[in-house]
């Protein structure tokens, strides 16, 4: 665990510090687009920020070559090196479409031959565990077929979900985080060596995403664009694929009996490895909606819109920052309610705790515009906008007035302070900008 952790951190800080000189260079090469009709931001803000989230990648798989258990992994297995082909080509696509905008479909062909890249270097899926028949092994075409299908599905829906700030890169972190979780109790519990790569993976994954977040957070100063949201996309991809065809059911022993028996009670350990859709489901409904919207409407499946679901957020009510964490609750309401449930699905209440986490949900999208307060003594640790508010100066001032007045006493005179002067609640910040406007406008 220490190793895993360790290449986390190293993956998050180097995300961390060339997140900022990446946003300088993407203002110098003018990858800052102008604001179109779908965007919710108000400002031009640079793109580009998966320059970052890749070296960050390749600096997580350059430590876990060099740590000694983690070592193992890359000498016995090349999904490593697949997963790190397959992301330098997809990031490149990302860049220049970032850059110059290029055309969905080939896009699309891109995601396919990154993939493609991937199954040619051995990370691809060879059976399927379906319940009461068993393993099924695949043939070469089928597993590649399938793999692609994933990959591209994946990626696509991170893209698609990618609409505010810090909201891909946040529900993408509680979906590798969830992942991480049961990949590394397959590795470490049942001693199984086909799950330390998809564990590797959701570390980095999560230190990708760690690293970038304070940079993406509202208001974001960079965004990741589609070189980091296809990248991320497809890191989360390769890690489900891992798991999913590598790893044998019946090699886990959870249950006597056949193998058909042993793969029908562990269907709750593999849903949400075969279909990475589980993993991520708000992500997917919301490209399901918006493929069956635009094809309904005569449009192309890849045509932008404002029909997504966290533009419907905000069209109710809900603010930025709500409407993130709103995606964020459900995703991980998704995410580790399937973990809870690989692990004990007899448990009902895992199954109570569930209903009632979606309960509240429900009642936080009914209620757009309810603020809620926090108490007294928290007050310092909330953000302002969660503070109960307090009367203004100059309604103190006049109730003080009206209650001398009341007792026949004489107001007290006040000396009004100028702007500018030092010590004074923000007025020197004041007088600094003024003159520093008035500066501008003389050159």
């Amino acid at each position: 665990m220490r190793e895993y952790l360790l290449t986390l951190c190293i993956t998050a800080a180097v995300t961390y510090l060339l997140t900022g000189p990446v946003r300088k260079f993407a203002i110098v090469a003018g990858a800052m687009p102008e604001i179109r009709a779908r965007d919710v931001h108000r400002e031009p803000t640079p793109r580009l920020g998966g320059i970052a989230m890749f070296f960050g990648l390749c600096a997580g798989l350059l430590v876990a070559d060099h740590l000694t258990n983690l070592n193992q992994l890359f000498e016995k297995s090349n999904e490593p090196r697949a997963l790190l082909s397959g992301a330098a080509l997809i990031w490149l696509i990302g860049v220049l479409d970032d850059k110059f905008e290029i055309d969905a479909l080939i896009k699309l062909g891109g995601q396919m031959i990154a993939a493609g890249v991937m199954v040619m270097q051995g990370l691809t899926i060879l059976w399927l565990p379906i319940p009461g028949v068993g393993s099924v092994a695949l043939t070469q075409w089928q597993g590649t077929l399938l793999t692609v299908a994933l990959v591209v599905i994946t990626i696509n829906a991170v893209n698609f979900v990618d609409g505010l700030d810090g909201l891909a890169a946040g529900m993408v972190c509680i979906a590798a985080a969830a992942f991480f979780l049961y990949a590394y109790r397959i590795w470490y519990s049942y001693g199984i060596e086909a799950a330390a790569p998809a564990t590797l993976f959701s570390a980095i994954l999560m230190g990708m995403c760690l690293g970038f977040l304070p940079h993406n957070m509202h208001p974001a100063r960079i965004f990741m664009g589609d070189s980091g949201s296809m990248l991320i996309g497809l890191v989360l991809a390769a890690g489900a694929i891992s798991v999913t065809g590598q790893v044998d059911p019946d090699a886990l022993k959870l249950f006597a009996g056949s193998e058909k028996e042993a793969v029908h009670q562990t269907v709750p350990v593999y849903i949400p490895l075969l279909l990475p859709l589980t993993i991520i489901a708000v992500p997917a409904a919301d490209l399901i909606l918006a493929i069956v919207r635009r094809t309904w409407r005569g449009q192309s499946p890849f045509a932008a819109d404002r029909g997504h679901l966290h533009h419907r957020l905000l069209e109710i009510g809900h603010s930025h920052s709500r409407a993130v964490l709103i995606m964020y609750f459900w995703s991980a309401l998704i995410a580790f309610g399937a973990l809870t449930y690989s692990v004990n699905s007899a448990s009902m209440w895992i199954v109570l705790s569930v209903v009632i986490l979606s309960t509240i949900g429900l009642v936080l999208l009914l209620l757009p515009r309810f603020t809620p307060r926090a108490p007294r003594w928290a007050e310092a640790v909330v953000p302002p906008r969660y503070r109960r508010r307090r009367a203004s100066p100059a309604a103190q001032d006049a109730s003080a007035a009206e209650a001398s007045e009341s007792s026949g006493e004489a107001p007290e005179e006040r000396t009004p302070v100028a702007a500018g002067v030092s010590g004074v609640n923000g007025a020197t910040a004041v007088g600094s900008r003024a003159r520093l406007g008035d500066r501008s406008r003389s050159r």
